[in-house]
């Protein structure tokens, strides 16, 4: 592959560098309450029904109002994008790709800004935060390298008689259904990645988080990208999702979110709509039940570290977030709840505008009541040992929540719950903890902390998830480092950031001539 480094981190330790987000704090505050249009091949189209997007930090505060798409929009988006599919697919792949690259530059030059964004409209602390957007970047750099690549197709036998050729078609129109816990960062991958394969795209971004996506829009623009090569239209999931996924002329759904909505696309996408002469592709990711184990003979200190990391980041809204720890050994069981519980009791909570901010707030009033509900649940089913409160007088505030002792078969060991929430188990060897981690109906990412070598062997072997960590924590996958997606119900394993992703966005075409 050409070569390719990931984007790095911002050092907020550097004065400048925390100068400059303060700055863009500041600029992102000034323009707080603006309207935003749908963008429909390259028309500015504005409706009377909204989607207001809140501060989840502050809920009085608007981030923005954007226009609201239904029905009779995303036919006419539909329309548009199956057109200008035509003349897209037929640019060379390396102009497509170079349009990825001028959209990494302009991330990169208004990154603290765009971070900004997130602070304010998914609540996310500065360096979760910092890390979206250089996950956005790192998508797009990888994706555009990858995409040189292929379009250079694939060797094949020869012979005397025949030359052979592999290569790579676009599909056609795709739906991108994106999530509010990566606004940017999935968001981009998801549509960039269908974009530079040679397809048209959709993009119905999260509800919570529209804004985030006016603004991808923009640099996609700038970036050179023709008109109706994406369609901006955020909408109802039941009005306008359902209509698209069903269309006859969609060709392919790229979907991140819940196991339930999931199902439920794939199984509205295999119905053969009036007009359709192909079988829809879906591209799912659906979240997970993730595992932290530790050893016995661990370096327990750097286990309780990673575990309090992976479980509480941006408040444990990630697919990957460890919300389950089990650990071999009574010893070992005790040294480590203890050493996280302290270790969460010093995390900050607050408004993520603040430097110091560890735990932000929920993502919204569903979540909140969501996670809340389970807090009490697991009141039932395990020993609390840290948080358990919770506070939406100004923002959705829950304080990161351990419980200890919870058998492998309870339902806050068992159900996803998405929030700031870790259940402990104890597991008499290393066989039983593998055990314990597999029984859960997903199989996204999981972490061995251990210094036995014939342990890590059967756990990578054994332990079913498509991202498994040793000796560090089970977020924080890295764009073409470690390619991220899940087995059983975490989705279709489709590992974004990864060398086979851009392969699901098309199909093979192979040519034989006779000499």
């Amino acid at each position: 592959m050409i070569p390719y480094k990931s984007e790095p981190l911002t050092n907020f330790s550097v004065e400048e560098h925390r100068q400059a987000y303060l700055a863009a704090l500041k600029k992102v505050e000034s323009e707080l309450g603006k309207e935003y249009p749908l963008i429909i091949g390259g028309e500015r189209v504005t409706t009377e029904q909204k989607i207001v997007s809140y501060n989840p930090s502050n809920t009085s505060e608007v981030v923005g109002t954007v226009s609201k798409a239904n029905q009779e929009l995303a036919e006419k988006a539909m329309q548009i994008a199956d057109s200008t599919f035509n003349a897209w697919k037929k640019v060379n792949p390396v102009v497509r790709a170079e349009v990825l690259f001028k959209a990494a530059a302009i991330v990169r030059r208004r990154k603290y800004e765009l971070s900004a964004w997130l602070t304010k409209e998914a609540g996310k602390p500065w360096v979760q935060a910092d890390a979206d957007i250089a996950e956005g970047i790192d998508f797009l750099e990888y994706y555009g390298r990858q995409m040189l690549e292929l379009a250079q197709g694939k060797p094949l036998a020869q012979n005397q008689n025949q030359i052979n050729k592999y290569s790579y078609v676009s599909l056609g129109v795709g739906v991108v259904i994106s999530p509010w816990n990566f606004p940017f960062a999935i968001m981009l991958g998801t549509t960039v990645a269908a974009v530079v394969t040679g397809n048209t795209v959709l993009l119905k971004p999260a509800s919570t988080t529209p804004v985030i996506a006016y603004k991808f829009m923009e640099i996609m623009e700038e970036a050179g990208l023709p008109a109706g090569v994406i369609n901006y239209i955020p909408g109802s999931g039941a009005e306008v999702g359902d209509y698209l996924v069903d269309h006859p002329r969609t060709r392919f759904i790229s979907f991140t979110g819940s196991r339930d909505v999931g199902l439920r696309i794939n199984q509205r996408a295999s119905v053969l709509n009036e007009g359709q002469i192909w079988i829809k592709r879906v591209i799912a990711e659906m979240g997970g039940k993730d595992t932290i184990v530790v050893d016995d003979n661990a370096d327990l200190e750097l286990a309780a570290q990673s575990i309090v990391t992976s479980a509480f980041g941006f408040s444990g809204q990630k697919c990957s977030a460890c919300s389950r720890a089990v650990i071999v050994g009574d010893e070992a069981y005790q040294t480590v709840l203890n050493r996280v519980v302290e270790l969460t009791n010093e995390l900050v909570i607050g408004d993520p505008v603040n430097e110091e901010t560890y735990i932000g707030p929920v993502n919204d009033a569903g979540a909140f009541k969501k996670i809340t509900e389970y807090i009490e649940i697991g009141k039932d089913e395990g020993r609390l040992v840290a948080g358990g409160t919770a506070d939406d007088s100004k923002g959705y505030f829950i304080s990161p929540t351990i419980f200890a002792d919870v058998d492998p078969q309870a339902r806050i060991m068992q159900e996803e719950i998405f929030g700031p929430v870790l259940a402990f188990a104890k597991a008499k060897d290393f066989d039983e903890a593998i055990d314990i981690a597999n029984n859960t109906v997903y199989g996204l990412t999981g972490a061995v902390l251990s210094t036995n070598r014939f342990h890590l062997e059967k756990a990578r072997e054994d332990f079913h998830v498509g991202n498994l960590y040793f000796n560090r924590g089970c977020t924080a996958a890295t764009v073409g480092y470690q390619p991220f997606g899940g087995f059983n119900m975490s989705g279709t394993d489709s590992k974004a950031g990864g060398p086979d992703y851009l392969v699901l966005h098309m199909q093979a075409k192979s040519v034989s001539e006779a000499l």
